[in-house]
């Protein structure tokens, strides 16, 4: 009590103190010359409020005023022409782990992307010091941060081994995963649907989860169709036990036998947050998705490695069981044979990308039948597994999931290489996709809407404190679009094409596109987490 009066008096003081700071420091800014002006803009600052007319001066790679900025001094200014200037658009969920090594990322600045997070599905650098290191001398075009992935930690200490660990192999794990942690990680991903991680039972990932406390919990679910609700209260169950942060990552349903069940879905999510969990979670926008071929074998018959796997297909008995529940598996979720998936990158050949498996089947067993088709992915598997594409969701679950209000968008890409193989349309044009074919031919939100589910909604949630919204102070991540023409061109046989409509992208307060080009500028930093909570730190760009 005796300290409540006797401050009052000094709060006061420090009040008028701070008044007057605030007029010095409000004067001095109405004279500090910006490096860049952006005239005449529609903001649309991110937090999804309405749109209005500002101005945006920028000063030492962040955000110095917000108004009319007519009379304001200026290096250089850009007039926005009325068209919509937005907060960079952020992509928590990327496989963009190879940064250090196609730094340019020109497929996510197109789309307006300014941040990325990597380490998503359970796979990421063993080493995260060593790997944001690598990143930060190599200069990126765009922010990075990442996960820390449980596929990887638990190879490391147990390949792929088909088990529970033992006591001294989780302790391991921990190490590897508070470790991780330590060196920047921004939490911990899982992708329960890949090898080892499939193997992991519920008790295994919570207690590695419980080495990442403090951090997010991100996951590639164990099952996302036909038992997607199990495999939704699974994930909550171990955010609600750590009081962790969790990311349900590409929110989808991919069993036309269960189209409609992101209803149920997205209700367990609601009932979880009325109970105090945080859960969030991220889509792409289009009905198909891209995975290994992998995941359509068996888990059983992955375990032991490459060797392992070849043996088993390569016996006649073990190779019917195997196809008997591959059948089995595809039948449950209301498929007939494996049409529905094609082939997006074969190394041993590459005549075989951007085929159906029907197509596949026809030129390898002579055959198109479902059986045929089956031979050919074993074909496939034996020759050391491709890449696919496999359309198997409807736009019913798309538009249902998206309307939700803690679905954020993510593109689920890596960086990729102008005309390799076949990948998916995404990696090009999933947010702009989201602009023009969701916001404005469907209507299914609004633009407010959609640039927070960019921009705030992921920022927010991994912690990103100074990026995804417009306003002072904060990071000058922007993007420049007209959102009457902005679209995606990438298409499942062209899937290379850039998107139209980006006009401007800033990272940092520098342009990494500009009049709709790549600049190769390469402004970009490395957030990392430190130790008290989830916060950004910019680490040294790279010199020369």
């Amino acid at each position: 009590m005796l300290m409540l009066v006797s401050t009052r008096g000094l709060v006061l003081t420090l009040s008028g103190a701070l008044i007057l700071g605030t007029v010095a420091a409000v004067a001095g800014s109405q004279q500090q010359t910006l490096d860049l002006i952006i005239t005449n803009a529609r903001l649309i600052d991110g937090t999804g409020a309405p749109g209005r007319r500002a101005d945006i001066g920028i000063a030492s790679g962040r955000i110095a005023r917000i108004g009319d900025l007519a009379g304001a001094q200026a290096r250089a200014r850009i007039d926005a022409g009325g068209q919509v200037v937005s907060p960079g658009f952020i992509d928590v969920h990327t496989h963009a782990d190879n940064l250090a090594g196609s730094p340019l990322a020109p497929n996510f600045v197109r789309m307006g992307v300014t941040t990325i997070v990597a380490g998503n599905c359970g796979s990421s650098a063993l080493d995260v010091r060593e790997a944001l290191d690598r990143i930060a001398a190599a200069g990126p075009t765009v922010n990075f941060a990442t996960l820390v992935g449980h596929n990887t930690v638990r190879s490391a200490v147990m390949g792929s081994s088909e088990r529970e660990p033992t006591a001294d192999e989780l302790e391991r794990m921990k190490a590897f995963i508070a470790r991780a942690m330590a060196d920047g990680a921004v939490g911990f991903s899982t992708g329960l649907q890949y090898v080892p991680g499939t193997y992991a039972k519920s008790a295994e990932i919570l207690e590695l989860a419980r080495a990442a406390a403090g951090g997010l919990y991100a996951t590639h679910m164990r099952n996302e169709g036909t038992a997607l609700q199990d495999a939704v209260r699974e994930s909550i169950d171990v955010a609600r036990a750590l009081g962790m942060r969790l990311q349900i990552s590409h929110l989808k349903v991919d069993s036309p036998s269960r189209w409609g069940a992101s209803a149920a879905a997205l209700r367990l999510i609601d009932d979880a947050r009325a109970q105090g969990v945080d859960v969030r979670a991220d889509q792409y926008a289009y009905t198909a998705g891209a995975s290994s071929l992998s995941i359509r074998f068996p888990s059983w018959a992955l375990e032991g490695g490459d060797d392992r796997v070849r043996e088993r297909l390569n016996d006649g008995a073990t190779w019917a069981r195997i196809k008997k529940e591959m059948i089995g598996l595809y039948e449950e979720r209301g498929f007939k044979d494996l049409s529905w998936a094609a082939v997006a990158s074969y190394r041993p050949d590459p005549s075989l990308n951007g085929l159906s498996m029907k197509d596949v089947a026809l030129k390898l067993e002579g055959s198109t039948t479902a059986d045929a088709q089956l031979e050919a992915a074993r074909k496939l598997m034996i020759g050391g597994g491709a890449s696919m594409v496999y359309h198997f969701m409807s736009e019913d679950d798309i538009e249902r999931i998206m309307k939700h209000p803690q679905v954020a968008v993510a593109s689920d890409s890596g960086v990729l290489q102008p005309g390799a193989g076949v990948p998916h349309p995404r990696g090009n044009g999933n947010t702009v996709r989201v602009l023009g074919e969701y916001v404005r031919e469907r209507k299914v939100i609004t633009l407010e809407e959609a640039v927070r589910k960019m921009t705030s909604l992921p920022a927010r949630h991994f912690g990103f404190r100074d990026r995804g919204e417009i306003r002072e102070g904060a990071a000058a991540d922007l993007v420049v679009f007209d959102p009457a023409r902005v679209r995606d061109r990438a298409t499942y046989a062209a899937p290379h094409a850039a998107p139209e409509g980006i006009l401007h992208v800033l990272v940092n307060g520098q342009f990494v596109v500009r009049d709709g080009e790549p600049t190769a500028e390469r402004p970009g930093v490395v957030l990392r987490a430190e130790a008290k909570g989830t916060a950004e730190r910019d680490v040294q760009r790279r010199k020369g």
